[in-house]
């Protein structure tokens, strides 16, 4: 095992403090267990991973980028 140190705001302190008294672990176990729930909801990014290219939708008309702001803003706006 590696020993490591780090820092929680008071009150996340004082809360995992409660769950070691209650359920009779170390402050370690506590972390170890909330770790190993925690981990698995962010799996390793593939590096070799990039979006995807967008699909030409057949779009009518051509807009400028400040034209596509004035659009979401202003319904009757014509271009």
């Amino acid at each position: 095992m590696i020993k490591t140190q780090i820092r929680l705001p008071e009150s996340l302190c004082r809360e995992a403090k409660r769950v070691v008294a209650e359920y009779e672990m170390s402050l370690a176990e506590v972390a170890r267990r909330s770790l190993e729930r925690t981990l698995p909801a962010y799996p390793p990014v593939h590096p070799g991973w990039s979006m995807p290219e967008p699909l030409a939708l057949g779009m009518r008309c051509t807009l400028q980028d400040d034209e596509w702001r004035l659009l979401a803003n202003e319904p009757d706006y014509q271009p």
